[in-house]
Formats: structure tokens, C-alpha cells, sequence
């Protein structure tokens, strides 16, 4: 089975390019499937993960971003000039090239590849929610532009979301919804976490749905209850606040989470959130507000972690405490997390891609 993977760019050390390295390289080595990587804007960047020698990298250089050195109706023109060019580009791709199926990781250039794919079976990718731009309160032209990428969805062969209650939410746009949660990179060692370190961990970029102030202010209140306890944030901004160590993202960050004795999560929504069964697998208890929707998912409240009423402040910080006060239940916690995290082994989720794309291609 030949493979097409389509997306803007794969050039960033990000959560969304690794997974996608590990579902691409899994269908290679394992399956022997041809695969093809697509990229609309990658300029000059280069591959941040390793691909498997079959992967064929194809980027269309159409630098879809130069629309914005524009304004008004100068803007309107330059966009539709671009996604001319995109359409031609794709087309004269895709009819040099024999392809069994396309899946398209990135909304914005589902509504071309329907234009131009002919019979070919297309798979839409949930790499975010479907009502994201509700919860983080878009403007109104963020609105209009994901209203109007969701349309385009009605058209795909199937939509593949990563947890059951966004499936819920696309279904409005295409019956054909698939669940099927990230493949996670797990800590393979025997090295777990001691529950000795007093150390808490939390691992999120600097952004509205991290949410980083709620994380201080359940800090403050833990800070001042156990002094003793260290917040360490691996972010992309600065932090200056009692008790808080800023660390910028590393590439091996099993280590932090070995000589950690819980992960706590401040999000505001998540598609999944890799973090959790990460930092799970390395032994770590699991601290998160019950947001939309991936942390519902991937805890088991008072097994392996707990979920906290979404933005109940008090309560999550006296769940952290209760854990720093209660080395025992850490242990416990923590043994359950890690047996909880091997659902998202490669070889336990490869196969729903397996079977998915099998199913899409005999239908036609």
C-alpha cells in the first residue's frame, strides 16, 4: 500500500511531528507500506525526526504565509492566488504519482485535496479538537475560516480523532469517526521514578491552553503548605516565582520525569495530551483538570492519577499535597500508571491504522 501523508510543514520539534515520524516509520518498517510525505511550506527547514530510508519527503514550496505581508483586498487576492497555485501543484502531483490513500493532517488543505483526489479514499487527522476555537474564544474570523474547514470534512472518507468525546463532535460533520489514541514514546528502560525526589514536574509550551497562570496559582497555595517541594517547568518562557525551576524543553525528557514524583496538567483543553501517559510510564502519578478531553481518557481518577472538576484551584492543589504527604500512595499511584501506559504502545495502536486504511481502500 502506497501512503500519502499530507501536512503544512514538518520542521519543528513539536508533539504532533513526532507522532506522526512514529506512525510513518511504524508503516514502513514494519508494515512495508510505501510512504510519502507531503509538505505544502517546508522552505529551508530541515527534518527534526528520523525517517525510515523508504519515506519519500515531497515539498510543494508554496509559502502559503506570504499572504499576511498583505492587507485587505490586496490579502483576499494573494490567498486566492496561493491556493491557485496549491491546487495545480497538488493535482500535477497526485496524477504523477499512484497512491492508495491520503491522510491529511492539517484542516486547511482538506477542502483542495477534495478538489483534485479524484476516487482516492481521504483520511482527516484530529490533531487538535473540533471545537477548539470555541474554548479558547477565537475571533470571529478564526471562527469563520475553521467553520469553513469543517465543511470541506463532510467530503473525507473517514475522520480519525484521538479521543472518544471529540469523536462525538466530528460526527456532526462526517459519520465516518474513527478513535484512535497517539502512539506515545515510553520509557523502555527499567529506570522508574524513586518517589524520593520532591520534586513536581509539568511539561507545556507558553500558551492560553496551557494555561501556566492557573499552574502558579495552584503552586502559590502548595508552596505554601511544602516549602521543601520543587516545581520544575520545562517551557519556552520565563517563570519567576517561589519554589519554580524553568527549564527549557529537552529531547530526552524521561529523564526529568525519572527523578520526579508527579506530573501535574493545567490545560484548559487537550486533543490527548502526550505528556501524561509519557511521564506515566516513567512511574509519575498524573494531576489534571477534567478538561476537554484527553485527560478523562488516559486517567483512571484515584487509580493511576486524579482528575480534578475543571479550573477547581483548591482542590487540584490539595490533591498535589495530599500526594506529597503520602509517599505509599505515590508508589501506588505510580505502579498503576505505568501498566496504564503501555495502551499506547506502537504495536497497540498501529493496527486501528492498519485496519482503517485496509477498510478504505477495498471500498473502493
Amino acid at each position: 500500500m502506497k501512503v500519502l501523508f499530507v501536512t503544512d510543514a514538518f520542521a519543528v520539534w513539536g508533539g504532533m511531528e513526532r507522532v506522526l515520524a512514529d506512525k510513518m516509520n511504524y508503516l514502513a518498517e514494519r508494515y512495508d507500506n510505501k510512504i510519502i510525505l507531503l509538505t505544502i511550506n517546508q522552505g529551508n527547514h530541515s527534518i527534526p525526526f528520523p525517517l525510515h530510508s523508504q519515506i519519500k519527503h515531497v515539498n510543494l514550496d508554496i509559502n502559503m504565509h506570504q499572504q499576511y505581508a498583505y492587507h485587505g483586498i490586496r490579502r483576499l487576492q494573494k490567498r486566492w492566488q496561493l491556493k491557485h497555485l496549491l491546487k495545480n501543484k497538488l493535482n500535477s502531483f497526485l496524477q504523477q504519482i499512484n497512491v492508495d490513500i491520503i491522510s491529511c493532517v492539517k484542516l486547511d488543505f482538506v477542502g483542495t485535496l477534495n478538489q483534485v483526489r479524484g476516487s482516492i479514499p481521504l483520511v482527516v487527522e484530529s490533531h487538535t479538537m473540533c471545537k477548539a476555537e470555541k474554548i479558547e474564544e477565537a475571533g470571529w474570523l478564526r471562527r469563520l475560516n475553521v467553520w469553513n474547514f469543517k465543511q470541506h470534512v463532510r467530503k473525507a472518507n473517514a475522520v480519525v480523532a484521538l479521543t472518544k468525546d471529540d469523536a462525538n463532535d466530528w460526527r456532526k460533520y462526517n459519520r465516518q469517526v474513527w478513535v484512535v489514541p497517539n502512539v506515545v514514546h515510553l520509557n523502555n528502560s527499567n529506570n522508574l521514578s524513586s518517589h524520593n525526589e520532591k520534586r513536581v514536574i509539568f511539561v507545556g509550551r507558553n500558551s492560553k491552553q496551557k494555561d501556566l497562570d492557573s499552574l502558579l496559582r495552584i503552586w502559590s497555595i502548595v508552596y505554601s503548605r511544602h516549602s521543601d517541594w520543587t516545581l520544575d517547568v520545562y517551557t519556552d518562557c520565563e517563570i519567576d516565582a517561589p519554589g519554580v525551576s524553568v527549564f527549557k524543553p529537552v529531547a530526552n525528557i524521561m529523564e526529568p520525569y525519572c527523578k520526579s514524583s508527579m506530573i501535574v496538567l493545567t490545560s484548559l483543553f487537550e486533543p490527548f495530551g502526550l505528556v501524561m501517559p509519557e511521564a506515566m510510564s516513567c512511574g509519575l502519578p498524573v494531576v489534571a483538570f477534567d478538561c476537554p478531553y484527553g485527560p478523562a481518557d488516559i486517567i483512571t481518577n484515584g487509580v493511576d492519577g486524579f482528575l480534578i472538576k475543571n479550573r477547581d484551584v483548591d482542590e487540584f492543589a490539595n490533591r498535589v499535597c495530599q500526594l506529597m504527604e503520602d509517599k505509599d500512595l505515590r508508589i501506588r499511584m505510580g505502579q498503576a500508571a505505568v501498566k496504564a501506559s503501555q495502551r499506547y504502545r506502537a504495536d497497540a495502536i498501529m493496527p486501528k491504522w492498519k485496519d482503517l486504511f485496509e477498510r478504505l481502500c477495498q471500498k473502493e
